[in-house]
């Protein structure tokens, strides 16, 4: 982003994409596509800005979808994971070619900046080729003890149809994971975007049937609550990939439970929830590290990374300096237009996020102190929240319990580090956490007692990466998988074992 012919690019592909608007983005189900009626998407910064049109799917779509990912599945499912591979390295490789024209619609559609958009195509290309290498290495037979006489064999095949329902805050890269890690394993997949950014999902499904993915295989039911519903519930899904929040993910799990009429499988639940991170300051943590780093957690992307730092647990010998460093780097962050490129910060996604925070605030102020807000909002009807620091809240407030998805971090004084991981463990959440220290012992200790999913030590804790960082929270925040990670695929297929006496007797013929 620092080069100008970089800058040139990407602002001639937004400029581009803006004189195409809206994106049309109907269901797509089989060969068929479906109208653009009932469902809209509005750029944050700019709500008068139509982004897409798009179909409101219906319980109907739904099972018109299922009917053709079946009949999809019968061939995609025998097809080798070497062939599979081949398909979605293609998609990859456009997603390459077009790689300023997805971080334009992202910028767009779902008000990300610049830098943060970039990113998430990056991050999309990652997830894709990762898991297509990782499918080829799994259809081999896994090694188990052998008998004279005896044929031991484990293999592992895909589960059926996958549900895929993506959430907007990363709305290529996360869709992108969940849909090709149920195709790389031989399900065919029914993919619903969230309905505030249905033009990337749409732009995604297109990719990956230009690749070579087959229409049967790949469905598109794009919409409100009704499709999302009666994916979960359908007999013939038999897996379920869903990131969101920690309510919809526990309603999933309870009504996928259920064994609906003429269904003969348990369903399964890859489900990765929301977070209460933590990031803990130790007494002899370098400061000059710590700022930038819980500055960037706690609003990159406006705070709605499920990632995001929301607590800032500070040892009582350092707390007053870093309040008061933090109260100025704080200010000094720039909220605007996500097409600008010397922004911090972007819009929230929807006016339900923006008037939650607002609530928040009218709370802290109620309950605590608001140590620092930045700088000045943006003029228009933007969904502009100003980034805000809370102290001083009693241990019973919402705003240390909730997921606040927006950009504000509390800081809390502690006594000891014993006293910070405490309050970790004792959250229902353990998504990620953070901590800065020097000491190694220390280190160590945090290590051994943290519960979350992903625990970074001296740098921010947002921005796992593919591969390098397998990313999943555990407790309320997830059901244990780990997207980019060695097993995470296992989650998507069954083992099956064959077990043959080889001492024959006999001949047949």
């Amino acid at each position: 982003m620092r080069r100008s012919s970089v800058r040139s690019g990407l602002r001639s592909a937004l400029d581009q994409l803006d004189v195409s608007l809206p994106i049309e983005a109907p269901a797509l189900i089989g060969s068929s596509r479906g109208d653009i009626d009932g469902l809209i998407s509005v750029d944050p910064g700019n709500p008068s800005r139509v982004v897409a049109v798009a179909g409101d799917s219906s319980s109907g779509d739904v099972d018109r979808a299922v009917e053709a990912a079946q009949a999809g599945f019968r061939m995609w499912g025998v097809t080798s994971a070497r062939e599979r591979a081949v398909v979605l390295g293609r998609a990859a490789a456009i997603m390459r070619q077009t790689r300023q024209q997805l971080t334009a619609m992202i910028v767009r559609e779902c008000g990300k900046p610049w830098i943060d958009a970039d990113a998430e195509v990056c991050e999309a290309i990652d997830f894709i080729e990762y898991y297509a290498r990782q499918s080829v290495g799994l259809e081999r037979t896994p090694e188990l003890l052998q008998l004279p006489g005896e044929r031991n064999e484990m293999r592992f095949v895909p589960r059926g149809v996958v549900a895929v329902i993506a959430p907007w805050n990363f709305p290529l890269a996360i869709s992108a994971g969940m849909v090709v890690a149920g195709l790389a394993t031989g399900n065919s997949v029914i993919y619903k975007p969230a309905e505030q950014t249905p033009g990337i999902g749409h732009e995604l499904v297109s990719i990956l049937r230009s690749a070579g993915v087959p229409d049967d295989v790949i469905g598109f039911v794009p919409g409100g609550d009704e499709p999302g519903k009666r994916l979960v519930e359908h007999p013939d899904i038999h897996t379920i990939a869903f990131t969101g929040s920690c309510a919809v993910g526990l309603e999933i799990i309870a009504r996928s439970a259920a064994l609906a009429a003429g269904q003969n499988h348990l369903k399964r639940v890859v489900a990765e929830m929301g977070g209460k991170n933590c990031l803990i300051v130790d007494s002899d943590a370098d400061l000059d590290e710590v700022i930038p780093a819980a500055v960037h957690s706690a609003f990159g992307f406006a705070g709605q990374k499920c990632s995001a730092a929301s607590r800032l647990l500070v040892h009582d010998a350092v707390f007053d300096h870093l309040a008061e460093r933090l109260t100025g780097a704080v200010s000094s962050v720039l909220t605007g237009q996500a097409e600008d490129f010397g922004i911090d910060l972007g819009p929230v996604i929807d006016p339900d996020s923006a008037e939650r925070h607002a609530r928040y605030l009218d709370q802290a102020s109620q309950d605590g102190e608001i140590l620092a807000t930045g700088g000045g909002l943006p003029a228009g009807d933007g969904y502009f929240c100003a980034p805000t620091v809370v102290s001083g809240l009693p241990d019973d407030s919402k705003l240390l319990a909730d997921e606040v998805f927006a950009p504000l971090v509390t800081i809390e004084r502690v006594a000891d580090l014993e006293s910070a991981c405490a309050l970790v463990e004792a959250s229902p959440f353990a998504l990620t956490a953070g901590l800065f220290t020097r000491n190694p012992e220390h280190a160590r200790k945090v290590e051994a007692r943290s519960p979350v999913g992903n625990l970074y030590i001296n740098r921010g804790i947002t921005g796992a990466m593919v591969g390098r960082q397998p990313f999943g929270g555990n407790r309320l925040s997830g059901t244990g998988t780990k997207a980019g990670g060695p097993g995470y695929l296992t989650a998507f297929v069954e083992p099956r074992v064959v077990c043959e006496n080889t001492m024959r007797h006999g001949l047949v013929v």
